[in-house]
């Protein structure tokens, strides 16, 4: 799935709102490195990995979080859903603002992330499930008390708080052909997308779906939300539905160029990849991305490529078999 993209208005103001938000958020998160790849490409061809597994919380998700709540009244009570690292960036959040916080979570949901939410003291609800499920439980406490219900990726300050790493990049690097970015609601890849094709519009967004979970790439193609099974994934952070209403579609619709689906086999791959040849353990959201660069050696050959390593909160009895297996 491949087209030509062209900046809205809408994008446009994304990407200024997420100027907005990179001021208001500076404080309270990092500046993420970004690598150079350690093994050896073809001739001309660069790689780089834009680093949010070292972020606060271990994911990008803070950045979000913190661009939404700093903007809420702290006598807010809040609850959010997740499959595990916007419960937590949030719980990180609301800590720091004093807001008092509900994560609804699938009941799937990896032990470690359930561990480092419940960390925080921040009160938590197992649902049955997916975390698409989830959400729609959290919107329902949200409409039948007094919560103010925070989406993890259907919200312009959400999106314009993850835009914020498109930023950083355009100061780590001179160029970018290529950006590989993982898929799940939307919030992610429409923040940095709209940032991106604003302020350098010849940079091309790729986004990798994870075929067991595609419900961002099947509504791209058929042009509204679309309802999709959800089998389970390595890349559990991209899991689950779109919302009915939601804003990242037409966002995202319009600034992404590519999709690439990727097997598990595909993810696994890329996660055993990066931690023997890059040193570099993450989740399997992050190497989804990893595993789409991968897939489309014509399309990044000779180009300066960026990989965004979007998390590092992994389950071990997941992820231990999988990197164990030295030239998998």
């Amino acid at each position: 799935m491949e087209k030509h993209v062209s900046s809205s208005k809408i994008v446009q103001k994304l990407a200024q709102d997420s100027v907005t938000a990179r001021s208001l958020i500076l404080d309270n998160i990092l500046t993420t490195p970004c690598l150079a790849v350690r093994e050896s490409l073809e001739k001309d061809t660069q790689l780089y990995f834009k680093a949010e597994n070292f972020q606060h919380t271990g994911s990008f998700k803070i950045r979000g979080a913190m661009s939404k709540l700093k903007r809420l009244p702290k006598e807010l009570a809040l609850v959010t859903a997740s499959s595990g690292n916007h419960g937590i960036a949030c719980s990180h959040a609301a800590r720091n603002t004093g807001h008092n916080l509900t994560v609804v979570l699938p009941e799937n949901v990896s032990k470690s992330k359930l561990s480092k939410i419940s960390s925080y003291g921040t009160r938590t609800i197992l649902h049955p499930g997916d975390s698409g499920i989830a959400e729609k439980h959290a919107r329902f406490l949200a409409e039948k008390s007094d919560f103010e219900y925070i989406s993890p990726y259907n919200d312009n300050l959400v999106m314009a708080g993850q835009g914020t790493i498109a930023l950083e990049l355009l100061e780590q690097l001179p160029q970018i052909d290529n950006v590989f970015i993982s898929m799940g609601g939307g919030g992610l890849i429409a923040g940095i997308g709209s940032v991106l094709k604003t302020f350098s519009p010849t940079t091309k967004i790729i986004g990798a779906s994870a075929k067991n979970s595609g419900a961002l790439a099947a509504s791209i193609r058929a042009g509204h939300v679309i309802q999709t099974e959800h089998l389970d994934t390595l890349a559990d952070g991209c899991a689950g539905g779109v919302d009915e209403d939601s804003i990242t579609l037409p966002i995202a619709s319009e600034v992404i160029d590519k999709v690439i689906e990727c097997t598990e086999d595909d993810i696994a791959v890329a996660l055993n990849k990066l931690a023997w040849s890059e040193n570099l353990v993450v989740e399997g959201a992050a190497a989804l991305a990893y595993a789409g660069f991968l897939a489309e050696k014509s399309l990044h050959k000779g180009k300066i490529n960026v990989v965004l390593l979007c998390g590092g909160n992994f389950d071990n009895s997941v992820i231990s078999p999988i990197i164990s297996q030295k030239n998998r």
